[in-house]
């Protein structure tokens, strides 16, 4: 099962780095994968954020937070400058394989997520 950590709760401008990981998922030990982040907001949709792939690195960030995050050693989402806006509950996905991809359909596991919240 694939759990998040490192949400909580922060003034604007401060900074959280949330990992992916999960006791018993077996699905980091071997072969290729993709790590996705999404975000929803209460009243709103699910947002993608970011994907690494743990094969050659290669990354996406979405522009809302382009400047902002950045997706490390493939499970982990360093987020700085922090704004109201970003508050949501935040989720780590895992698709296996290689190529980052936007669409939640590309991600076979699910975290149950971790809140964020950003204060003025």
């Amino acid at each position: 099962q694939l759990l998040e950590s490192g949400g909580g709760s922060v003034q604007a401008g401060e900074s959280l780095r949330l990992a992916c990981g999960g006791s018993g998922f077996t699905g980091f030990s071997f072969g290729n994968y993709v790590i996705g982040w999404f975000r929803q907001a209460p009243g709103k949709e699910r947002e993608w954020i970011s994907c690494m792939s743990n094969r050659d690195g290669d990354n996406d960030l979405a522009d809302a937070v382009k400047g902002r995050f950045t997706a490390m050693d493939t499970v982990y989402l360093q987020m700085n400058n922090l704004r109201p806006e970003d508050t949501a509950i935040y989720y780590c996905a895992w698709g296996s394989g290689f190529g980052c991809s936007t669409r939640a359909q590309r991600y076979d596991y699910w975290g149950q997520g971790t809140q964020v919240t950003v204060s003025s």
